[in-house]
Order: C-alpha cells, then sequence, then structure tokens
C-alpha cells in the first residue's frame, strides 16, 4: 500500500493519479463476496439464479456478515426461484432489521417473496416478475423429517406424525397470510396466492402487484 501511494504522488499523468486514487478506494466498485451475493455501492444483489442454485440455509448467516460489514448498503436487489422457506423467513427478519429497499431484477418466486416483502421500498424492474404458489413438501423431506424426529417427537406411528403436519401446516400457512396483510398486502390477495400449485407458480401483472401492495414505489413501508 506505502508503494502505491507513492507511486500516485509522483505520477504527474492526471489520468495516471485517478487510476491509483481508484485502486486504493474502491468505495463503489462491484465488490464478489460469494457465487449469489455481490455489493454494488449501495446496493446489495442477491442472485441464486446465475448458479443455479436455490436459497439455502447458510445464505442467512452472509447476509448478516455482508450487511454487518457494509453499512452503506440501502437496498437488497433480488433473483431467485425460491428455496428453502425457513431461509426466507429469517432473511425478510433481516431486510427488515436493516430497514433495507428491496428491488427485483429478473424474478422473484416462492420464499423469494418472503423477503422481497420485507422491504420498505418494494420495486420490480420492467421485464421481471414476481410468482406466487403454496408451500410444499417432498415426499422424501416429509420421510426424512419423520425418521429424525420421531423419537425426540415422541410419535409412536406415522399416523400421530401426520396429525402433527396437518396442525403444523395450518398454523405455517396462518402465520405466512399473517405476515403479507402485516406487510401491506391486501388480504384477499394474500389468499388468492395459495390457489397455484408448486409447480404451476401465479405470475400477476404489475398492475395487480402495485393494486394489491406487493409493489411499493414510495418511501417508508410503515
Amino acid at each position: 500500500m506505502t508503494r502505491l501511494l507513492a507511486a500516485c504522488a509522483l505520477t504527474p499523468v492526471l489520468a495516471s493519479v485517478l487510476a491509483c486514487a481508484l485502486a486504493i478506494t474502491p468505495a463503489f466498485a462491484k465488490e464478489p463476496l460469494s457465487d449469489k451475493f455481490e455489493v454494488a455501492g449501495a446496493v446489495l444483489i442477491y442472485d441464486t439464479e446465475k448458479t443455479g442454485d436455490e436459497i439455502r440455509d447458510e445464505d442467512v448467516s452472509q447476509l448478516k456478515r455482508v450487511l454487518s460489514r457494509h453499512r452503506q448498503i440501502r437496498e437488497l436487489q433480488l433473483n431467485s426461484s425460491g428455496g428453502s422457506v425457513f431461509a426466507g423467513t429469517e432473511m425478510a427478519g433481516v431486510v427488515l432489521h436493516y430497514a433495507l429497499d428491496t428491488h427485483v431484477a429478473g424474478e422473484c418466486v416462492s420464499a423469494c417473496v418472503d423477503v422481497f416483502l420485507a422491504g420498505n421500498r418494494r420495486r420490480m424492474a420492467r421485464g421481471s416478475k414476481i410468482g406466487f404458489h403454496h408451500r410444499s413438501w417432498g415426499p422424501q423431506a416429509v420421510q426424512s423429517y419423520y425418521r429424525d424426529q420421531r423419537k425426540e417427537k415422541d410419535w409412536a406411528t406415522p399416523f400421530e406424525f401426520g396429525s402433527w403436519i396437518y396442525g403444523d401446516t395450518q398454523s405455517e400457512i396462518y402465520e405466512h397470510l399473517i405476515y403479507m396483510v402485516s406487510r401491506g398486502v391486501e388480504p384477499g390477495f394474500a389468499v388468492e396466492t395459495l390457489q397455484a400449485v408448486a409447480s404451476e407458480e401465479w405470475y400477476p401483472s404489475r398492475t395487480q402487484l402495485i393494486s394489491a401492495g406487493v409493489l411499493r414505489e414510495g418511501r417508508g413501508a410503515e
């Protein structure tokens, strides 16, 4: 760094001085972090699609780490087809804590929508889309969870597990709808998001998203 500063001081050409200054203080240059995160000035880009990945639990700690190190960030830009419901919920909590704006550039589906709705100002780039479907739990994941948890939960039979799932699902849906409404989404629209199955996402128009309160262009969602 000392040699770089000296070189800047001794260079008589203005262009070279500017180049040195940029090399020392790249405050607004894009900073690669991981495959999914990238800092561009006051914007944090979260893109799971460029590597064909999805929202995962480990992304929560990464988001917290990036925001704690880059206090200038004011907006989270999203491009994701979804992933872990748990991770989406936790990331939404982080966005709320930092009072960030959110912006969809590409697509935002399923768990990504939870993160998006946590934003104060919520925007969507032209040509982008936001998609909804009801939550699902694959049979292999269900079987794995049952095997891992049956002793701790004291499920004597798969039928007791099924009874637990029934109640837990209703609680989860209720909490999700309450969250959407608390973020300014029109209640009827929030219920409507449950109608599409996981393999057939519902992509409302921009007009519908604005009318329902999903998109919010102005500052201050609270």
